[in-house]
């Protein structure tokens, strides 16, 4: 999505938002949480501060729409995946799938975006409602579904771990973590 924004000589130009976005997390990626602000996304991005206040508002806006994007994206690779899995833990399967293939570079982008969460109390509000939205859909009530349930969080746990470069491993471990999560799950073609 584009938005305009007036140049020196009165012209709108275009903006896209995504590239700001990318710049946003370019920004935190390099500084760090604390060096997210207006005008660091807006050198960036090579565009004005007014251009980014024009597409996000404020700061706690422009945080918004990159964790949106985040959860979006994710969303849309476990709906994929889970299309493909049969039986009634389709979506824990395609979710652990999502995280085991993260890369170095998705890795380190979640690992900022999770650190500039941190100072954000509204932000926390909505992963937590996005958290929650993933596991209400696992029924505890079973020991498959308590499995299930283990085989998410395990899967959350290791890519965190890993993100914050608190466990280094090499691929071949991560991906030996990742078919022991599959082997929870019932049903589980791993």
């Amino acid at each position: 999505m584009e938005t305009k924004e007036r140049s020196g000589l009165g012209r709108p130009r275009s903006i896209d938002r995504n590239k700001v976005l990318d710049a946003a997390e370019a920004v935190v990626a390099r500084i760090g949480p604390a060096g997210l602000t207006i005008d660091a996304v807006a050198k960036e991005a090579g565009i004005t501060k007014g251009g980014v206040q024009y597409c996000f508002g404020t700061k706690d806006g422009l945080l918004k729409a990159m964790l949106e994007r985040w959860a979006a994206g994710f969303d849309t690779e476990v709906a994929k995946l889970a299309a493909e899995q049969p039986g009634p833990f389709a979506m824990v399967r395609a979710y652990v799938e999502a995280n085991r293939h993260t890369d170095e570079k998705d890795a380190s982008r979640s690992a900022a975006m999770l650190a500039t969460l941190i100072q954000s109390p509204d932000q926390l509000a909505d992963t937590r409602a996005w958290y929650r939205r993933y596991l209400t859909e696992i029924d505890p009530s079973s020991p498959e579904g308590r499995k299930a349930r283990l085989a998410f969080l395990a899967s959350e746990g290791i890519f965190f771990l890993h993100s914050f470069q608190f466990v280094q491993m090499t691929e071949a471990e991560w991906q030996e973590i990742f078919e022991d999560i599959m082997h929870l799950l019932p049903d589980s073609p791993a």
